[in-house]
């Protein structure tokens, strides 16, 4: 990022409310985080329980938002 990019991201955030450069600072070091663990390797026991994944039935699946709502509701967040 250059020295324009950002002066130009200094005035868009120059008058921006508090929960504005929070958001935007979580999410710089959301991106810093990521990039920094981006590169992971799996264990043989994970391989082998991906693969198996690929047998299972769709209808013994569940979907991935139900899921998250039920951990939201158990743990009351």
């Amino acid at each position: 990022m250059g020295i324009l990019s950002i002066d130009l991201l200094t005035r868009k955030l120059k008058n921006a409310p508090q929960s504005v450069l929070e958001r935007v600072i979580g999410y710089a070091d959301a991106l810093l985080e990521s990039e920094a663990n981006e590169s992971f390797t799996l264990s043989e026991v994970q391989k082998k329980i991906l693969l198996k994944q690929n047998d299972v039935l769709l209808d013994d699946c569940i979907e991935a938002d139900l899921v998250y709502e039920n951990l939201k509701n158990k743990y009351c967040l």
